[in-house]
């Protein structure tokens, strides 16, 4: 950040960055889609679940047959309201093209290239960080890929809670229902990349040490 994108609070000499222009918000939300949507196909390519609603919506598309897409599109729309109310018009509408983007890309996605092979060990540590990186970058944009994202970064907002924490433990429930869906090993591996993808918001979601805006 260059000394002309800084400003200093007013009565201290504490460096305040400048807030995000239109369009750098517009490339971080196009960022924030791929890296998310890469995940997810990572993830179905192997069979394995991740947190959330996403891995909630991986769970049902399994039970079902039905689209990621379309699963992941209506289990977000109760939290794209919560969103409105609580974090505002602002942060609602860039959300709300996130969690519209990652569901087209998803669908689109196969039109474009098909993934024949993929290890285990690559969707659940790869699909876990391009999805962790994913949603951060939306935060930092004051954006969220919905579902459990918006109530996780509204806890820490409001100082009720860490935002890993509180996806962590949702995560281990959606960990518990795919149980009686998964083998074993896919499973475990599912345990995995739930635990890389919460280690990455642990780490770097967090407002204390980095700015979010």
């Amino acid at each position: 950040m260059t000394s002309s994108e800084q400003k200093l609070k007013p009565g201290s000499d504490t460096i305040s960055p400048a807030p995000h222009k239109p369009w750098e918000d517009a490339l971080a939300l196009a960022e924030a889609g791929v890296l998310f949507a890469l995940g997810v196909m990572l993830l179905k390519a192997c069979g394995q679940v991740t947190g959330s609603l996403s891995g909630l919506s991986l769970l049902i598309s399994y039970w079902t047959g039905y689209k990621f897409g379309w699963i992941f599109t209506v289990v977000n729309l109760p939290f794209l309201i919560f969103a409105f109310f609580v974090l505002g018009r602002g942060f609602a509408l860039k959300t709300l093209i996130l969690c519209l983007l990652v569901p087209v890309l998803t669908l689109v996605a196969p039109r474009l290239f098909v993934l024949e092979y993929v290890h285990p060990i690559v969707g659940a540590v790869g699909g876990a960080f391009l999805i962790g990186n994913g949603i951060l970058i939306a935060a930092r944009h004051r954006a969220s890929a919905g579902g459990v994202g918006v109530v996780a970064i509204w806890l820490q907002n409001t100082g009720k809670m860490k935002a890993g924490t509180f996806q962590l433990g949702v995560d281990l429930c959606v960990l518990l229902l795919s149980i009686a869906t998964l083998p074993l090993d896919r499973f475990l591996w599912s345990a995995l990349g739930m635990a890389v993808m919460n280690s990455v918001m642990i780490v770097w979601h967090r407002p204390d040490r980095y700015i979010a805006y």
